[in-house]
């Protein structure tokens, strides 16, 4: 694991990319000086269209998108990211509705924030994301190669974020890619959601219950995708979830 201070002298050195697209003029503003002050390169877009215009000829290392937008919304613009693209991505909503934060999640994005938000609490998340993918400070991370998880039919190969499942690939965020990193370690034991939230975006920040259940729910969507009879996520109702043991 790095340390803040290593992590804080690779973005001074080669910045991350930060893509913050908002129709809001004055969340565009503050958070884009609040990013640059802690060193992150930012791109700002007003509307999903000129974003995705923009993004497709720049990528970035990572997007915090408004859910409510002119011309093409967060949603949308989400849907045709993911088809190109695996960076992280951060979800501004406004609505009290759960409604729009876990059809996010199940669309691939990575974490939510409500509106009004604090600054610091969003650097943060941000952070823990870059961290935690398979690209950024990958040139000055001196590691050690982990040997791959494998349980039956489920391959995760930690070095690449890579996933398969019956030799099929199955393409997982980071997110879910590090809950059932969790699970497949120990077979059989139970994880309550709090150690699944622990693991997937640490000790600092707090998600509730229904997010860890939307990432559930989409893990074991993708991998029936590439077994219908995929069952080796359990839940234990009232406690948490376990990977079968085989």
């Amino acid at each position: 694991m790095m340390t803040n201070a290593l992590i804080q002298s690779n973005a001074q050195s080669n910045p991350a990319s930060i893509a913050l697209v908002d129709d809001d003029r004055n969340i565009l503003t503050s958070v884009s000086m609040t990013l640059e002050a802690e060193g992150f390169e930012v791109r700002t877009y007003s509307d999903g269209d000129s974003a995705l215009r923009g993004l497709s000829a720049r990528p970035v290392d990572l997007a915090i998108l408004d859910i409510k937008m002119p011309r093409m919304d967060g949603m949308e613009l989400l849907g045709r990211l993911r088809r190109q693209s695996k960076m992280p991505v951060i979800f501004l909503t406004s609505k009290e509705d759960e409604v729009d934060e876990i059809l996010g999640l199940r669309m691939g994005a990575d974490d939510y924030i409500k509106k009004p938000f604090s600054q610091r609490l969003l650097i943060e998340r941000i952070r823990t994301l870059l961290r935690r993918h398979g690209n950024y400070f990958k040139e000055h991370e001196v590691t050690t190669s982990e040997p791959p998880i494998v349980r039956g039919d489920l391959r995760l190969d930690l070095d690449r974020f890579s996933c398969t499942w019956q030799k099929i690939g199955v393409d997982l965020t980071v997110t879910e890619f590090l809950i059932l990193k969790v699970l497949a370690q120990h077979p059989g034991h139970v994880k309550s959601r709090e150690q699944l939230m622990d693991a997937a975006y640490g000790e600092s920040i707090y998600v509730d219950d229904r997010t860890i259940d939307s990432h559930i729910k989409r893990l074991r969507k993708k991998f029936r995708t590439a077994d219908p009879d995929f069952g080796a996520i359990e839940t234990l109702y009232g406690i948490g979830y376990r990977f079968r043991e085989l």
